[in-house]
């Protein structure tokens, strides 16, 4: 029975503890359905709540901590003056400390993470955000509870990260002369690992304010509000109450039309006040955020695509990570691969490996405030700096192209500084276009979605020939048949996608003329591409698993198994049985009939063989 199916190793299914075997299938289901954890919708939403405040002898101090099951007045302390941080966790009564999902590191980063900058001078409210690497590396995904399907219905964009939390931070300083320094100054924190920037601005616009007022109470009800809340569903339209306001909003869907379609707005008569409908749950206002290097868009979407390292200097926190943000989202519909911090201060535990001058900077987007790190990363290779906006006339200043060797000094003017040459000439029509939209006043939500649909057409027009090529590559169905393995995808060929380009190249659908295949050739060295075709044959590999549990399903097992001995028989069962968990564990693409009738076929063979080989199958 080696023939059948092949004896190729395979990953462990997903769900299964170590010690449990593939055949044990009553085992495999309790771990695909368990029942959900407390807290499980908040979780589905955040990971925590934070309250960080500025302690005059001790820095940053995470004052408070809102996880799924625990209120944790948290006496964790962080010194400003020093990268390093000595820490103390202090519980009150009311909480598990054993339930905290955030690490001493983690809190660490968080608080210095949630602060502006020194420089920045921030005063009033502010809002911004952060991307920070997990301590652990990735975590058990169980704790996020995808069993509701959320990354497999979500756009490769929008899905959870496993190995990186995202920070939407409401920073307020204003002047309090019962504060010995006489300045208040704390941060409300939402901890999450959806990059939903547009929705947590939102909500943190609306609890915020409130916060800084009632304080802890008002913090609890919010939470125990977002606990009621139904989970992010992708498709779906949901209402989230919240202090009185019901904001309204659309998860996106993999399959959706990829153009920005508006939130419809539906009534519902115990729905009161009307609802506050958001646009969308992640999309910025690019032409907002690209005010300044309109002129410069082509450039930094090739640096976005070949995944080059890219510093952000910007003077405001804000202003820095909407800009990153901004820039990681011109890939979209691709996901962007490489690492991106919206926010980086000098104390990040990364710190020393983006500085260091021993070897390439890594593939990155850093957003920092700090003066400091025009020195420090002067040996990066692109460098965008910018300021406030200004105007000249009544045009956005651009920022102007400029040679690294003239990024000296302190005071360096705001620049894009770079040395590298396009392949692609610039979109001359665009820019009038926008310029011409500024002049006749027309709205930033129309010039967005110029700026969108743009990107979103140039990263569609490089990645379709892509689409094709690899789709080539696929098997065909008539090669799939019931007792062999399912055949092989063929291996990915530069030079054959390359010459393939003249005929179904982009070209047919993009108007930009110049070197697109020496962009191709560098676009297949980049982190870009790798994640790109990891997640292509892996999805083609899981179409091909559902083929074949199709076909097993329509072939007759009976007729198969009269020649055959005992040994083969129940190999086929374990073989049968594997399938079936690998497709309820993988969630293949396979009809629910389908698995319904694997299991019956499994039922059916193990009924033809002796009573003791039958005990052992159904009891192992």
């Amino acid at each position: 029975m080696d023939a059948l199916w092949g004896a190729a190793p395979r990953p462990p299914p997903l769900g299964l503890e170590p010690s449990e075997s593939p055949g044990s299938t009553p085992t495999a289901t309790r771990r695909l359905r368990r029942p959900p954890l407390p807290w499980a919708r908040f979780s589905g939403w955040l990971e925590c709540v934070c309250v960080v405040a500025f302690d005059l002898e001790l820095g940053q101090a995470l004052e408070l901590v809102r996880s799924d099951r625990m209120w944790a007045a948290d006496s964790f302390t962080g010194l400003l003056e020093s990268s390093s941080v000595t820490a103390s966790l202090s519980l009150s009564k009311l909480v598990y400390p054993y339930d905290s999902r955030l690490t001493e590191k983690e809190k660490t980063s968080i608080c210095y993470l949630s602060f502006p900058d020194s420089y920045s001078g921030c005063l009033g409210d502010t809002q911004f955000s952060f991307r920070m690497r997990q301590s652990g590396g990735q975590r058990d995904l169980h704790s996020l509870d995808d069993d509701d399907g959320y990354d497999r219905g979500a756009p490769v964009t929008l899905q959870r990260e496993a190995a990186h939390l995202f920070g939407y931070v409401y920073f307020r300083q204003v002047k309090d002369s019962a504060v010995k320094r006489g300045y208040f100054q704390k941060s409300l924190v939402l901890v999450s690992r959806l990059p939903y920037v547009n929705l947590f601005r939102s909500l943190l616009n609306l609890i915020a304010p409130e916060y800084f007022e009632k304080l802890v109470p008002c913090l609890e009800a919010v939470c125990n509000e977002i606990d009621q809340w139904p989970p992010p569903v992708p498709g779906q339209t949901l209402n989230l109450p919240v202090m009185g306001v019901v904001m309204q909003v659309r998860i996106p869907s993999r399959v959706d039309k990829l153009e920005a379609s508006p939130v419809k707005q539906f009534n519902q008569e115990n729905l009161l006040p009307a609802p506050l409908v958001l646009s969308s749950v992640n999309e910025l206002d690019l032409f907002r955020c690209f005010q300044p290097v309109l002129i410069h868009i082509q450039l930094l979407w090739e640096l976005m695509l070949l995944g080059e390292p890219l510093v952000v200097m910007a003077p405001s926190p804000t202003i820095s990570s909407e800009m990153v943000l901004a820039l990681t989202s011109c890939l979209t519909p691709l996901k962007f691969c490489c690492d991106y911090r919206p926010y980086f201060t000098i104390h990040d535990s990364e710190f020393k490996e983006y500085t260091t001058r021993t070897q390439a900077p890594p593939n990155v987007v850093l957003g920092v405030t700090n003066p400091f790190f025009i020195k420090t990363l002067q040996h990066w290779p692109h460098i965008l700096r910018i300021g406030e906006l200004k105007m000249s006339g009544d045009l956005p200043k651009q920022v102007k192209m400029k040679k690294l060797t003239k990024l000296k000094t302190l005071d360096t003017k705001p620049g894009l500084y770079t040395s590298y040459k396009t392949y692609l000439h610039k979109d001359k029509s665009l820019i009038k276009r926008l310029l011409k939209g500024i002049q006749r006043k027309r709205p930033s939500e129309a010039q967005s979605a110029l700026v969108r649909r743009h990107l979103l057409e140039l990263t569609q027009s490089f990645i379709i020939p892509l689409e094709h090529y690899m789709a080539s590559l696929m098997p065909l169905q008539r090669a799939v048949t019931p007792w062999k393995t399912p055949p092989q995808i063929r291996p990915f060929h530069q030079d054959d996608f390359l010459k393939s380009l003249e005929h179904a190249g982009p070209q047919l659908t993009c108007v930009l003329k110049g070197d697109w295949l020496g962009l191709y050739r560098r676009f297949f060295k980049s982190p870009h591409f790798d994640g790109w075709y990891r997640q292509r044959h892996r999805e083609m590999t899981q179409k091909l698993e559902a083929l074949h549990l199709e076909v097993i399903c329509e072939a007759n097992i009976l007729t198969w198994m009269k020649d055959k001995s005992e040994v083969e028989i129940v190999d086929l069962v374990l073989k049968l049985r594997e399938k079936l968990i690998q497709a309820q564990a993988h969630r293949l693409p396979v009809k629910e009939e389908t698995l319904q009738r694997v299991a019956l076929y499994i039922d059916t063979v193990i009924g033809s063989l002796p009573d003791d080989l039958q005990a052992v199958l159904r009891h192992p």
